[in-house]
């Protein structure tokens, strides 16, 4: 049987309109996507562009939103500002303000510093000023030290990582029993367990504040810690799913070789599930570095010990009349979590999309 091929030649004056067709398809995806991703940044490039500008561009009605300062010419040794100055000849030029005045203004000609001065007739705060990009970095060495950020980096960084110590240890064991172990009431068990998530934490809160409160591990990092080696659903649950995909035939076989099953665990389940162990330790880093509630309650006692997220919003309270400040830390705060996801982001990826399928 001979086989026609309806598809038209590159070259065939039908196909143009076609390639035209899917050029301006594709034109338009693109477009859409392009401005979806600066509506979805566009939070984040306000706060980066706050974090970069000085108080007085913040005290400036008209300034423009990214970091700039007003263009300044110097004159004789001052610094004079400059505007955009009409002249009666009807050409706008920049000039100098030597002298401001109520209804008329003295100005310095850059171009002939040496000429005479030019004397303009109007209000001067009613004239437009140019600006030019200069960056503030030294509202991050402020912050730097008005927060002691290198301790607060300590105190979150050892929190982060021995809670998630605690957490690969105890979830990986729990999951890997779920998804592997065959025994009575696996299933209602684990339905238990992921329905803990549904449980509000404000429901915990007073029992457990009070337990921690009787065995004297309030003010210490104790309740932060300890907590994470006793295995949470949303982990268990990602992990099992992962666990799931790896074939039953590879662990029979290393049964037949006379391996246990830690052997199995450790051997050949962890080694497959380097992505989904990735995803796992990025989703916690970042919920322990932006955890604000717990080291709140349990270190109010102890700012010494408070990690950045509760050190940070008492300093926001205090500077709350400077928002470039506010701005600055919250950008110190952000670029480690935002570092490991970079890194980590072939491997975060890939882990999200085997976990959701299920064997």
């Amino acid at each position: 049987m001979t086989t026609i091929s309806t598809s038209l030649p590159t070259s065939h004056p039908a196909a143009v309109p076609r390639r035209r067709r899917t050029f301006w398809k594709v034109l338009g995806v693109t477009g859409l996507s392009l401005v979806l991703l600066i509506l979805f940044l566009s939070p984040f490039l306000f706060m980066i562009f706050t974090s970069l500008k000085s108080e007085s561009q913040m005290a400036t009605s008209n300034a423009p939103i990214w970091p700039a300062s007003q263009a300044t010419f110097t004159y004789n040794g001052e610094e004079l500002k400059l505007y955009y100055v009409p002249l009666p000849d009807g050409t706008t030029r920049e000039l100098a303000m030597f002298k401001p005045g109520r209804a008329q203004s003295i100005f310095v000609d850059p171009a002939d510093p040496n000429g005479a001065k030019i004397t303009w007739e109007g209000s001067w705060r009613t004239l437009k000023q140019p600006w030019q990009w200069a960056p503030h970095w030294q509202n991050f060495a402020d912050v730097w030290q008005l927060i002691e950020f290198p301790r607060l980096l300590g105190n979150t960084l050892f929190l982060a990582i021995m809670t998630e110590i605690g957490t690969l240890l105890s979830c990986t064991l729990v999951a890997f029993g779920f998804a592997r172990f065959r025994f009575p009431g696996r299933g209602f068990l684990f339905t238990l367990l992921i329905s803990t998530i549904f449980l509000p934490s404000a429901v915990t809160t007073i029992p457990t504040y009070t337990f921690f409160l009787k065995i004297g591990w309030v003010g210490t990092y104790l309740p932060l810690i300890v907590p994470a080696f006793f295995a949470n659903a949303y982990d268990v649950f990602l992990l099992r799913q992962f666990f799931m995909t790896i074939p039953r035939e590879v662990d029979e076989a290393a049964m037949i070789d006379g391996a246990s099953p830690l052997r199995i665990f450790w051997s050949i389940v962890l080694p497959q599930s380097i992505p989904v162990l990735v995803a796992v330790s990025v989703f916690h880093i970042v919920w322990a570095w932006n955890d604000f509630y717990g080291p709140l309650i349990y270190l109010s006692t102890k700012p010494e010990m408070q990690p950045i997220s509760v050190a940070l919003s008492r300093f926001n309270g205090i500077h709350s009349t400077n928002p470039t400040l506010i701005q600055a830390g919250a950008m110190m705060a952000l670029v480690v979590p935002l570092i490991l996801f970079l890194f980590c982001q072939r491997f975060f990826m890939q882990g999200i999309v085997i976990t959701g399928v299920e064997k």
